[in-house]
């Protein structure tokens, strides 16, 4: 069961909806129950979006109060490899 997967069952549900009307659309379309159980654990709220329901299920997106990747070191503005670069 993947992200992707899990929105194509919920393909067509009215949105916004509760964990329980997901859980309920997915079991009227015949999904498996690895999908079943993965809405169920969901926490009991409104979801506006699929993308809301997949990012919650399987998050992507950095979570906020993450170290920031540091900034790209300055280029030296030499060839790469040195003068090896040059050599013929």
């Amino acid at each position: 069961m993947n992200r992707a997967e899990i929105e194509v069952v919920l393909e067509g549900i009215a949105l916004p909806a509760q964990r329980s009307e997901l859980v309920s659309y997915a079991a009227a379309q015949g999904a498996p129950g690895d999908v079943i159980e993965a809405l169920a654990g969901l926490p009991d709220r409104e979801f506006g979006s699929l993308d809301e329901v997949g990012e919650t299920l399987d998050p992507v997106q950095p979570q906020r109060g993450q170290p920031v990747a540091p900034p790209p070191r300055e280029e030296s503005g030499a060839p790469p490899g040195g003068e090896r670069y040059t050599e013929g």
